[in-house]
């Protein structure tokens, strides 16, 4: 992703544009840390973090959270809020496409809402290597899908079965279902996935 690519986000959080930002975290998560499924708490990154909903949101069920965003201004807005709130929650600005380096296989769990349908769809094999190569042996994708059918820009349109068969190679799927519980405009449009790095 392009330094071009990144202005372009930040100008959207800075000018109020991030529709998607809920302002809350998204109830499927919340409803998995209190289901009978919940992660035991461990090291996290969150990719794409924005705002930060998310990850405070586990960071308060006492997960150690890094968020990754390439949007200054939203990382600005999420360091400030945990600030405020007393969290822990780290918040770095970067791509997420250079994390390999410098965090390879330093996270029990990778976090992804919001962050893969906006990635050009040529790189979502690359997505799924960085996201292998920063979990440690065994270690878990919990993922909140937009599953849907759009044009060809952000948030870009993906089946649950293309999901599937992208992350089948180094993953097994522990959990994988339509979301239930999601906002009333995209009840419908969202899959619920746990992925575990397949042992070798």
């Amino acid at each position: 992703m392009s330094d071009f690519a990144a202005e372009s986000w930040d100008d959207r959080y800075r000018n109020n544009q991030d529709r998607w930002d809920l302002g809350c975290p998204a109830p499927p998560l919340i409803n998995l840390l209190a289901s009978a499924q919940s992660p035991q708490p461990g090291r996290m990154a969150v990719l794409g973090c924005g705002k930060g909903q998310d990850a405070m949101l586990f960071s308060t069920a006492g997960f150690d959270v890094i968020g990754f965003d390439f949007a200054r201004t939203a990382i600005e807005y999420a360091q400030a809020t945990a600030q405020a709130r007393a969290l822990t929650t780290q918040f770095l600005q970067r791509n997420i496409f250079e994390l390999e380096t410098a965090f390879f296989q330093e996270f029990d769990y990778v976090l992804e809402h919001n962050c893969f349908c906006t990635i050009d769809p040529t790189l979502r094999s690359r997505y799924v290597e960085v996201v292998k190569n920063l979990l440690r042996p065994e270690g878990q994708l919990i993922a909140l899908f937009l599953t849907h059918h759009r044009s060809d820009v952000p948030p870009f349109s993906i089946n649950p079965q293309a999901i599937l068969e992208l992350f089948a190679p180094d993953f097994d799927v522990i959990l994988f279902k339509a979301a239930k519980d999601s906002i009333v405009s995209r009840r419908g449009k969202e899959h619920l996935g746990i992925f575990q790095v397949r042992a070798t």
